[in-house]
């Protein structure tokens, strides 16, 4: 039996999240590039190879989110992380929205 048999697949995503993947990978590549840090260096210190590294600042989605948390926290941005979905506006509305509406007492 072959081991490629047992590997993952990402499921396909549609355009605007493969954009949206992309340039997080982008970004991170250029906050790596900022603090002068090699691809290697930082690899190391978030304990991944430097081909998982790539596939992430490529904006590969199969990379394990544990991958993402390690490599914020050894560039210093993993107080970023706590900024997605912080402020859901359409998911407050649509809770709000499915709220009992209070009823008047009958006299």
């Amino acid at each position: 039996m072959s081991i490629i048999r047992y590997m993952k697949h990402a499921k396909p995503l549609y355009p605007r999240q493969q954009r949206v993947a992309a340039d997080l990978g982008s970004r991170l590549r250029l906050a790596r590039e900022r603090r002068r840090m090699p691809a290697a260096e930082l690899a190391e210190r978030a304990d991944v190879s430097r081909m998982t590294l790539h596939r992430l600042e490529r904006g590969d989605t199969s990379v394990g989110l544990g991958v993402l948390v390690r490599v914020l926290g050894v560039i210093g941005m993993l107080d970023d992380l706590g900024l997605v979905a912080r402020d859901d506006v359409l998911g407050r509305q649509l809770q709000d929205a499915a709220l009992p509406r209070p009823t008047r007492s009958v006299r």
